[in-house]
């Protein structure tokens, strides 16, 4: 008697078909044999459709998604059990706005994690010492501002050891918080930074102040999106004309609405892993 191979069995529409294998002198190999008509066929693909996207509502809700098995990830989301989120600014150049912005959350007590890149905290070390004193948090943007996607991945560790060093001379030898420049990054450049002892971070709140699209819509932007966990992202170079007038209204109306500020490292040891890559 010969066998009827299983993936036989899926192509058949009918038991009809089935029967007429066996009596044809086949060896059935499994026993169970689905009916795939073409209804039932579209019934099983929507049900198992349902567990997946279900599945993966799920992971993204509690930031679990990883990158693979060597847990290579990048945080964009803290705990979102806690009302805790972290307010974060990017500078790569210019010397003008920031004071400002600091001056804001000087008054509102908030503390911040600024991203810096190498190059521009090199020229400007007196604002980063004036970052510190305020009690915020920094981390790096590499040391030139470009995207890491656009380069080698020698060239990459080339530019984050570089920034390594501009830090160690600042007396900042302790920076293990990495924003990929632009934020692109991949698989292989997370690898990289964590072998070099850096967490990756993004956000998932952005309402692009750089590109000024006025300071209303910053506001409303930042009020209607933001939830617990969050990373909010804006800047302080010289290009963000309306963020620190944005910030009047933002700091203390996220406050009312039961927000707590938080560090990134606050938010990472708290979350410790709402994780989740970003394509």
């Amino acid at each position: 008697m010969g066998y009827f191979p299983l993936h036989h069995i899926f192509t058949l529409h009918s038991y009809n078909q089935v029967r007429q294998a066996l009596q044809g002198g086949y060896k059935m190999e499994f026993f169970y044999v689905f009916d795939f008509t073409r209804k039932r066929r579209f019934l099983y693909l929507g049900i198992i459709g349902f567990f997946i996207v279900g599945f993966i509502m799920l992971q993204l809700n509690y930031g679990l998604i990883g990158v693979n098995d060597s847990n290579e990830v990048a945080l964009t989301k803290g705990n979102v059990d806690e009302p805790n989120i972290a307010l974060t600014f990017n500078i790569s150049w210019g010397e003008e706005r920031v004071h400002d912005i600091l001056e804001k959350l000087s008054e509102e007590e908030v503390q911040a994690t600024f991203f810096l890149s190498g190059e521009w905290a090199e020229r400007h070390p007196t604002i980063v010492e004036k970052i510190t004193e305020g009690s915020h948090e920094i981390g790096m943007l590499g040391y030139r501002y470009k995207s890491y996607l656009d380069q080698e991945i020698e060239e990459v560790r080339r530019d984050l050891f570089l920034a390594q060093e501009v830090f160690e001379k600042l007396g900042l030898e302790d920076i293990s918080l990495l924003r990929a420049p632009s934020g692109q990054f991949n698989e292989e450049i997370v690898e990289l930074a964590q072998s070099m002892g850096l967490e990756v971070v993004h956000w998932n709140v952005n309402p692009n102040d750089w590109e000024n699209p006025g300071t209303e819509h910053i506001v409303d932007t930042v009020m209607e999106s933001t939830s617990n966990g969050d990373i909010l992202l804006l800047h302080a170079s010289d290009s963000v004309k309306q963020t620190a007038g944005a910030l009047e209204t933002i700091l203390p109306g996220l406050k009312n609405k039961g927000f707590s500020f938080v560090s990134i490292s606050t938010l990472i040891s708290e979350a410790n892993t709402d994780i989740q890559l970003v394509d």
